[in-house]
């Protein structure tokens, strides 16, 4: 088994310990399994440090519930925040036991941490993947939840996090209503 191997399978050990379920999978595993779909879709060619990052996204996500945290946007970023680091040291953790180098361990920690966002081009990667799973597997029934001006802030923030690129190919990929396409479109020189 490769070091890329052993990592996935760790992480998806860790992931089918999940409590809460999506159509009747761990909802962690069936995230990380979307992602590397996703992954795999968009940079096909990708490093391990990225495919890792991808798969381990979500890692053990239900350990830090967001109702153990305040409400608001405060405990919002806090809860964001956190959950992050427990995701960048949870890959580590597991690429180091798989028998990665610091170089390639850090480069994922800054991917699952979003340090780099816009200038390094696996950190901006990983999150146009994040962006993609987002609007194919979770935005519809998450939609029906939002107030529709909330929802069109949502999609406009969704947007300004995704690379050009990943922009152009979502109004290829996706029919979506002239307000949210509007997000996704070039704005003007």
């Amino acid at each position: 088994m490769t070091k890329l191997d052993t990592s996935l399978a760790a992480i998806d050990a860790a992931n089918s310990r999940d409590p809460d379920l999506v159509d009747d999978q761990p909802a962690s595993l069936l995230y990380g399994q979307r992602m590397t779909a996703e992954q795999e879709r968009l940079f096909p060619d990708a490093r391990d440090a990225l495919r890792i990052a991808a798969r381990g996204q979500h890692i053990e996500r239900w350990v830090l519930r967001r109702a153990q945290y305040p409400e608001g946007r405060e405990g919002y970023l806090t809860w964001r925040r956190d959950l992050a680091r427990h995701h960048a040291d949870r890959v580590a953790e597991i690429m180091a036991d798989a028998g990665y180098d610091a170089a390639d361990i850090d480069a994922a920690r800054r991917m699952l941490m979003k340090q780099g966002i816009k200038r390094e081009a696996d950190v901006q990667a990983l999150e146009d993947i994040i962006c993609f799973v987002f609007l194919k597997w979770y935005f519809e029934p998450f939609s029906t939840t939002q107030d529709p001006d909330k929802l069109l802030r949502i999609v406009e923030k969704t947007a300004r996090k995704m690379s050009p690129e990943a922009r152009a190919r979502v109004l290829e990929e996706f029919d979506l209503p002239d307000a949210f396409a509007a997000a996704f479109k070039e704005p003007a020189a």
